[in-house]
């Protein structure tokens, strides 16, 4: 037997400590470990910890798995020119925090009122690198479980308890199987497009960003989104001219009020355009085109060619890559379709047409076609279908943003835009904040048991509530058309159910764990008027209370169905409706300020709607006025009876009733079933007293 010293046998025993340390269950970097969750959330990016924050508020078992080394690193090179277009306004006159959440568009939902992106920038259109570094402080500050440097590069189906499940497999070989899988990984494949010359092309992802490596540059840029005009605006100033070449012509946000189409922070260039100063955007197909360098037409003409090429680059300080010209294919010869050749006089179109709007050569021609979910990481058994919309970029999801084929995983993000493109907001953290506290109701209902969160009103109560949300609530707001209020009526009470997805209303019964009641349901949203007007033209905008169902800003409207719409309803939906038809409806009417908070002009014509929809009279009174009609009718007004007749007086809340007792004015009722219901609603119910009290002088005894 050999003796080893102890200080030699420390030495010994540390690269087998180290491993075992390295291969804990907990460690990621072990390889071929295993780790089974009920949650895996793909991505840590803002909808990867605006879920896990939902999930670490109910106590749930998952985990955030992030291939890179922080969160939102999508955002470390996007935008390239570092300025972000969503809008960060601090001040608003309010200090409503929900009405202040419709105008911030970064900051993620919590329960912390503090917990605000204003704390990292204070500038409307903030610098990108101020977001990493929010995201980084929410996920430090709550504690959320991220674990970074973990690259999942498969991931597959399984069976688990009878129920589909999915294993996610690192580049270590560690394996993490879950119950539930959320897909949170953004878009950041760039879009490309073959055709011929296409490798000749730069990317928007690699570009230079000094705008002095394109000095006296002409440069075309194939693309016309905000990807493509800021880079534009970044290089117009040193740049010979800027083209913008794709098949749409320019959609503007401000016309379309879709926030992914052209901001007017980026569009800079539509003046130059306009203004005719070298700039200007042309329409055509993608596919068609070839890019090709001139080529010489003998010795002398070549080394006439080359000589100008060194004299530009030279004076350039250019990237040595020679001129560019713009053809179409069928202009090729057929040698010359497959691959990128220098072409000749007659193969470009300045010579069959020698007005021909890009016949100038370019310096270099640059890719912004934006970005594709990344599919190649999902075998055949878990890979998503392709979305019908946005030419395939992205999987398709159910209403409630689970992938159509895959059960029990769910595309949360950017990645779920499918859903809206092009119709509301779930494309950006603003919108999508929403849908995924949306996904987080339905994952609580269906594995755990716990109903919609509600709150239940006496029917009398409604109008003022509804009066408050359209004021206040930034969920619909932000997701127009796309997550709405859905009111369950029972008669002399009813369910309010915040923010459910209204194109998912048929399965509302399994997706909320609330039944339909008999008494039907209303629906509220915020839609933009289909009546197409020009945005800053005379007569934009409606302000007649009579005529609101003409209305083209975002405005609240209501839908009232006797019966839950089928799936069919749905389907066969009027065209541009968020909703199938109702049995009745009601716009309220724009307004300039979005206050609709009038009494002539927007609650009179609401609770009058209302009184329609439930063949009953929702007026409210004077207690005078309850002790009349108490002597005098039979049955006095709704208002009266779960009011006055109660004790409740005006608004039964507690500071009211609260005085009444210590002025000897009534009797100790807190144990009474009104005011249970009464103080099981939120404390800033107080605040609609102002509208209670707008309707009741309005309506005392004459309306």
């Amino acid at each position: 037997m050999f003796h080893v010293p102890s200080d030699e046998m420390d030495l010994l025993l540390l690269p087998l400590l180290f491993t075992l340390i390295s291969c804990h269950p907990d460690n990621q970097l072990c390889p071929n470990s295993s780790h089974h969750l009920d949650y895996c959330i793909l991505g840590a990016g803002p909808a990867g910890l605006q879920m896990g924050y939902f999930l670490e508020k109910n106590g749930r078992d998952y985990i955030i798995l992030e291939r890179n080394s922080g969160p939102g690193s999508f955002f470390n090179l996007y935008p390239r020119h570092r300025k972000l277009i969503s809008i960060n306004k601090i001040y608003t006159g309010r200090r409503n925090r929900e009405f202040n959440l419709r105008h911030d568009w970064n900051s993620l939902l919590s329960d912390r009122p503090d917990l605000l992106f204003q704390r990292i920038s204070r500038q409307l259109y903030p610098e990108a690198d101020a977001f990493p570094h929010y995201l980084s402080m929410y996920v430090k500050e709550l504690g959320l479980k991220v674990r970074y440097g973990v690259d999942i590069g498969k991931i597959q189906a399984t069976n688990l308890s009878s129920k589909r499940g999915y294993i996610l497999t690192d580049q270590y070989g560690s394996m993490y199987t879950c119950s539930v899988l959320l897909i949170s990984t953004g878009l950041w494949v760039p879009q490309q497009v073959n055709f011929v010359g296409s490798d000749l092309v730069e990317g928007y992802e690699s570009i230079p960003v000094d705008p002095e490596e394109y000095r006296d540059q002409a440069v075309l840029i194939l693309g016309k989104g905000n990807s493509a005009f800021e880079t534009a605006q970044s290089i117009m100033g040193r740049a010979s001219r800027v083209h913008l070449y794709s098949p749409s012509p320019v959609r503007l946000a401000w016309q379309t009020h879709y926030v992914g189409d052209l901001r007017a922070v980026n569009n800079e260039l539509l003046d130059t355009y306009q203004l005719k100063s070298l700039d200007g955007l042309v329409e055509g197909s993608l596919e068609d085109i070839a890019i090709v360098r001139r080529g010489g037409g003998g010795e002398e003409e070549g080394r006439k060619a080359k000589r100008h090429r060194r004299k530009r680059s030279e004076a350039k300080q250019g990237v040595g890559r020679g001129q560019l010209y713009l053809t179409l294919t069928e202009l090729l010869d057929v040698s010359s379709r497959n691959h990128s050749a220098e072409a000749k006089a007659e193969n470009l179109p300045g010579y069959h047409s020698d007005n021909f709007s890009l016949r100038q050569p370019y310096d270099r021609v640059i890719r912004c076609l934006g970005f594709r979910f990344n599919f190649s990481i999902f075998d055949g058994s878990a890979r998503p279908v392709h979305s019908k919309g946005a030419r395939g970029r992205l999987p398709a999801v159910t209403a409630w943003y689970e992938g159509q084929g895959t059960p029990n995983m769910f595309v949360l993000g950017t990645a779920a835009h499918s859903r809206d493109y092009r119709m509301s907001a779930g494309g950006f953290v603003h919108g999508f904040r929403y849908t995924v506290r949306a996904v987080h109701r339905v994952l609580e209902q269906r594995y755990h048991g716990n109903a919609w969160p509600s709150t239940k009103l006496s029917t009398s109560q409604l109008l003022s509530w509804l009066l408050r949300r359209v004021n206040e609530a930034s969920g619909p707001y932000q997701m127009f058309g796309v997550l709405g209020d859905v009111v369950l009526l029972h008669g002399s009470y009813c369910e309010y159910l915040e923010e459910f997805p209204v194109q998912a209303l048929p399965q509302l019964p399994a997706l909320s764990g609330h039944r339909v009641p008999a008494k039907g349901l209303l629906v509220l949203v915020l839609q933009y008027g289909l009546n197409r007007t020009d945005t800053l033209g005379p007569g934009r905008a409606e302000s007649e209370w009579t005529r609101a169902w003409r209305s083209s800003f975002l405005h609240p409207v209501l839908y009232y169905y006797d019966t839950l719409p089928s799936e069919r309803d749905m389907r066969l939906r009027p065209a541009g409706w968020p909703l199938p038809r109702p049995r009745a409806v009601h716009h309220v009417i724009e307004d300039f300020l979005t206050e609709w908070d009038q009494p002539i002009s927007h609650s009179q014509p609401l609770r009058r709607f209302l009184e329609h929809c439930f063949q009953t009279d929702l007026r409210a009174f004077y207690a005078e006025s309850c002790f009349r009609f108490s002597l005098t009718r039979q049955k006095p007004p709704l208002f009266c009876r779960q009011g006055y007749l109660k004790k409740q007086g005006i608004v039964g809340n507690r500071q009211l009733w609260q005085h009444a007792r210590d002025a000897g004015l009534m009797p100790d009722l807190q144990d009474s079933e009104v005011f249970r219901e009464s103080t099981q609603l939120p404390q800033y119910f107080a605040h609609t007293g102002a509208a209670v009290t707008s309707a009741m002088n309005l309506d005392f005894d004459g309306l």
